[in-house]
């Protein structure tokens, strides 16, 4: 099958990257009254301001509501309505306000149940360092306490690829909050020297999250993207795809797992690791190269569609992700 761009590669790419310059869809103040009621009332209390909140975007953010009714309509079939909705809406909530004690160290307050877990701390005990590629789906931060988590070999160091200029707001007062040791470490895309800065922190032996279904868009100053823009199959439906985190992976020659923290309800989140790629292999040339980030990308595509059917109230990715509004 062939790695060239369709036709409309170019449009739909200056589409779907329009996300990383999306103001983000919040104000300080009820940022911190959130946080305040969240440490100050406990989870229990707060979580009854989650009802309010997800029934207020549910009635009035229509953009939003639409794209999660094309989702829905695909993960679970035309019988999905407004319970559906507020119900995702819900769990969505529920992850933002975890955020805060996850971030604050309250491990106790939940019940994370990793699996999957050996390959990626071998590579850490290896000193080599890996790619863990997730999606909009579950939970980042349940990832992140994994490495809080008693009995492992080695102290995990996990690094987050992002752009972050779209969400400083909820980043600033989620890094206030949290506790000296528990900070994310951000390694900030689109910057001159991003490239080495990754490289350092996987040579360290450290792991590079980076939540790949969103397009990768490039420098505005070079006005392209990094990777390729690839039709693909997802919930019945073509959608574009980006293979820059695979591309990414193979420059630095590096392995790749797939990675999901989700939302099961409650106080329990479930994380799942599985291999996706070996980059780190020699290859015999750049058409055994291209096989092989064509192989990691559909594989990618495969794993997180299971996922959305298994869990559909657990899909974050609020865009128009299968590019239908300009229809």
């Amino acid at each position: 099958m062939s790695l060239a761009q369709p036709p409309e590669a170019g449009n739909a790419r200056s589409r779907q990257a329009d996300w990383s310059r999306m103001p983000e869809r919040s104000n300080m103040l009820a940022l911190r009254v959130i946080c305040w009621i969240a440490i100050r009332c406990g989870r229990r209390l707060a979580r009854l301001v989650l009802h309010p909140i997800s029934l207020y975007f549910l009635l009035f953010s229509p953009t939003p509501r639409r794209h999660i009714k094309r989702y829905l309509f695909r993960a679970i079939g035309p019988r999905a309505g407004w319970a559906d909705g507020y119900r995702l809406l819900h769990a969505f909530a529920s992850t933002v306000l975890d955020r805060i004690y996850f971030l604050r160290g309250r491990m106790d307050l939940f019940d994370v149940r990793v699996h999957g877990n050996v390959p990626v701390e071998a590579e850490v005990i290896a000193g080599r360092g890996a790619f863990l590629l997730g999606a909009h789906i579950g939970s980042f931060e349940a990832m992140g306490a994994c490495k809080h988590q008693s009995g492992r070999p080695k102290e995990l160091r996990l690094a987050m690829l992002m752009y972050q200029d779209n969400a400083q707001q909820i980043t600033a007062v989620l890094e206030a909050i949290a506790k000296p040791g528990l900070r994310p470490h951000i390694i900030a895309l689109g910057r001159p020297h991003s490239m080495l800065d990754l490289r350092d922190w996987l040579d360290g032996g450290g792991l590079a999250g980076l939540l790949a279904d969103r397009t990768l868009p490039g420098p505005e100053e070079a006005g392209q993207q990094r990777g390729n823009s690839i039709r693909l199959p997802f919930l019945g439906h073509p959608a574009v795809i980006n293979d820059g985190p695979f591309r990414l992976a193979a420059l630095l020659r590096r392995k790749v797992f797939f990675m999901a923290g989700l939302y099961v309800g409650g106080a329990r989140y479930d994380v799942h690791f599985e291999p996706l790629a070996d980059f780190s292999e020699r290859v015999s040339g750049p058409a055994e190269r291209e096989r092989r980030i064509r192989g990691a990308l559909e594989s990618y595509v495969e794993r997180l569609e299971a996922l959305c059917r298994a869990y559909p109230y657990n899909w974050f990715n609020f865009h128009d992700f299968w590019l239908e509004d300009s229809d």
